[in-house]
């Protein structure tokens, strides 16, 4: 057997594992935290390719020369038979001098880079020509080793040989294991010269570095977006694409990264994790906890430059800037009308479709959106949180409220274009517009009229209709 199809035993008793990376490779490996879990806000980083590790297997009081850098014999070398020749043969190489003086004597012309034979050049220079000539046989993937191939082969059988003695974890590939073990020991070698974090592998902290520097190599061929960390950047890409292969299993809703099917099916759950310790708020996410404390510390970190209204989060900026702008992103596939958050899109659709996946569970009426869920609990409960400071009315929502306090304001932000009509909220203007345009959509089912409003529909039905109503 070659030596690329080669792994090495893991006993922790006779042997200290180290881990070293390919310095060319970009993959992000450091994406395990303090749990063996992957970071929450991360997409799930591919740790299986054993080429961006190099597995040293040293033996206690062995002169770290004597064992090439993958642990194994060079792939050319014909493996030595088991006994007491090949144990001879061994100590015998531990004290030789030739082998001692063994100097790295293959280098990269492109790089620079040094290995102990030719056939680890070899291996090291498809980092720069993108060959892959190891192809799976049931999914199409193509890999620089036939190593790399075995391990991803393991995602179709669902083998994961490599355990943790500690927690029972398995892994599909040894590098995987190495580092989940770091989880336990605590153990982060690797440190920032310039603030002093600590990471568990070189590469995570090399990722770190470009905060520093400001580096983003990697770039988006379709808007020149660019990223530091390269499953960033796949993700992004997804915005391109409309690709969201992360589906919820309680409703339509897709998402393009798993993170943020989590985060959803916790409004499903009900589960928010993230309190408040001034007012005992909870949140899904502690995202949404940070930008929640700016409101009991007043502080709005974001402003905009154009009309200087502040913002306590920067994706609340962000959205306001489009009003400016006009720009509207996020459009329907089924329909005109177009949206400036991701969010409006998603509930919008459901206007297409009907689904309403956030039910009350005291009277069982569905919504499409989880606030308007909860703005109905309030009426089982009775909770009128928002309270007027002029005249001491109270109400359910904070909209209510807002559009209340132009009673008193005389505000009127809604004007027609048709007339000098001005209204306190915008579905009045709505309305009002159809008189202008004769516009009825509100058809009665009982008769030939229609009306311009709901509201006037269902005056009209009770008027009409009803055999209760005195006429």
């Amino acid at each position: 057997m070659k030596e690329e199809d080669q792994e090495p035993e893991f006993d922790p008793d006779h042997f200290r594992i180290v881990l070293k990376e390919e310095e060319n490779q970009d993959q992000d490996l450091d994406y395990i935290d303090q749990t063996g879990r992957e970071e929450e806000n991360q997409e799930d980083p591919d740790l299986t390719d054993e080429d961006s590790f190099k597995i040293v297997i040293k033996e206690e009081n062995q002169d770290p020369d004597l064992i090439d850098q993958t642990g194994t014999k060079e792939e050319n070398q014909d493996p030595e038979p088991a006994g007491p020749t090949a144990l001879q043969k061994q100590r015998h190489s531990k004290v030789h001098p030739s082998v001692r003086t063994k100097e790295k004597k293959s280098s990269c012309d492109l790089c620079g880079k040094t290995f102990p034979s030719s056939s680890r050049l070899k291996t090291h220079q498809r980092v720069h020509s993108g060959e892959r000539p190891h192809g799976c046989d049931q999914c199409g993937g193509s890999f620089a080793t036939a190593s790399a191939l075995k391990t991803h082969r393991r995602r179709h059988t669902g083998e994961k040989p490599y355990g943790c003695d500690q927690c029972g974890k398995t892994f599909r590939a040894l590098s995987t294991a190495t580092i989940h073990r770091l989880v336990h020991t605590g153990q982060k070698p690797h440190g920032c010269d310039q603030c002093g974090k600590s990471f568990m592998t070189s590469n995570r902290l090399k990722t770190h570095r470009r905060i520093h520097t400001g580096e983003k190599p990697f770039m988006c061929d379709q808007c020149g977006k660019d990223f530091t960390r390269a499953s960033y950047l796949k993700i992004h890409q997804r915005v391109h694409t409309g690709e969201r292969p992360y589906g919820c299993g309680r409703c339509a809703a897709a998402f393009s990264t798993s993170h943020g099917l989590k985060i959803h099916e916790r409004s499903h759950t009900g589960e928010k994790p993230y309190a408040c310790e001034q007012c005992g708020a909870c949140f899904t996410t502690p995202t949404a906890l940070k930008g929640h404390k700016r409101r009991h510390s007043g502080e709005k970190l974001y402003s905009c430059s154009q009309c200087g209204k502040a913002f306590t989060a920067l994706g609340h900026l962000i959205n306001h800037r489009r009003l400016h702008n006009g720009e509207k992103p996020y459009a329907c596939d089924r329909c005109a009308k177009s949206f400036v958050t991701s969010t409006q899109l998603q509930t919008h659709r459901r206007s297409h479709t009907g689904e309403r996946p956030y039910a009350c569970d005291q009277c069982g009426k569905g919504f499409s959106r989880s606030g308007d869920l909860k703005s109905h609990r309030r009426i089982h409960s009775g909770d009128r949180p928002y309270g007027c400071d002029q005249c001491g009315a109270a109400f359910s929502r904070s909209d209510v409220l807002r559009t209340h306090k132009r009673v008193h304001t005389g505000e009127k932000p809604y004007a027609c274009d048709h007339c000098a009509a001005s209204f306190t909220r915008a579905d009045h203007l709505k309305v009002h517009r159809r008189d202008h345009t004769g516009e009825k959509p509100y058809g009665c089912d009982r008769c030939a009229k229609a009306f311009a409003s709901s509201k006037q529909l269902r005056v009209h039905q009770k008027r009409s209709h009803d055999p209760k109503t005195d006429r």
